[in-house]
């Protein structure tokens, strides 16, 4: 299953469209999280093995701490990112487009070694395989989803598509699918664009996601589709 968004109304009206992560994002930033908490345990080892019983107390309260409040503190104070979900452009969010809270974020790791059942987070990479959101079994208890930040504006303004004129005529809601598409093409993900380019080939013979928004980059150089 591709990246793609969900659609979210606010309480005032507004509509929002976020694009969730599926598995194989989520997967490199657990990796990522994984050696983090990995150099951790081996650095707090080698400094509390000199200290006899009480640092092995001491070590056993800092393994708790680094195994159960890391992605907690880190999703809660953080903006919904731990490390390895920053350097994925991730992060976690209610489901409904809020910022996650104590509660949330509990709930979701609490539920953690339930996901990892019975081994290598088959349960959890089921569930998000096969839910509607990609969300593993934490997240649907916790009511939460993990998506993409949002893109930098500046980033975005700096890529123009230069137009090419379409060779044949279209209707307007083919123009007006166009249109659409290359206005929301930033909030996919670059293999959820290029699958729905495919789906206009019948229309535009071969085309990528980049051809397509040059095609309604001349259409809206024309004005309104008619």
């Amino acid at each position: 299953m591709l990246d793609t968004t969900i659609d979210v109304e606010t309480p005032e009206g507004v509509q929002l469209l976020i694009p969730v992560a599926g598995l194989a994002p989520r997967a490199m930033a657990w990796l990522i999280d994984g050696m983090i908490k990995f150099g951790m345990f081996i650095v707090a080892l080698i400094v509390t093995q000199p200290l006899g019983l009480t640092g092995m107390a001491l070590w056993s309260l800092f393994l708790f701490a680094l195994f159960w409040l890391y992605n907690v503190l880190f999703e809660v104070l953080w903006q919904g990112a731990t490390p390895g979900k920053r350097a994925m452009r991730l992060r976690v969010m209610n489901a409904d487009g809020t910022p996650v809270g104590w509660t949330g974020a509990i709930v979701r790791n609490l539920i953690r070694p339930v996901d990892s059942l019975p081994g290598c987070y088959l349960l959890g990479c089921l569930s998000v395989l096969l839910s509607r959101n990609f969300q593993r079994l934490g997240d649907l208890a916790a009511g939460t989803i993990v998506a993409y930040k949002a893109t930098d504006p500046e980033r975005s303004r700096t890529h123009v598509n230069e137009p090419i004129p379409l060779a044949i005529p279209l209707s307007s809601d083919e123009q007006e699918a166009l249109v659409s598409f290359s206005e929301r093409r930033k909030q996919y993900s670059q293999a959820r664009a290029e699958e729905l380019a495919q789906i206009l080939e019948p229309v535009l013979g071969e085309v990528d996601a980049r051809r397509v928004r040059s095609y309604a980059a001349w259409l809206a150089g024309k004005g309104s589709p008619t």
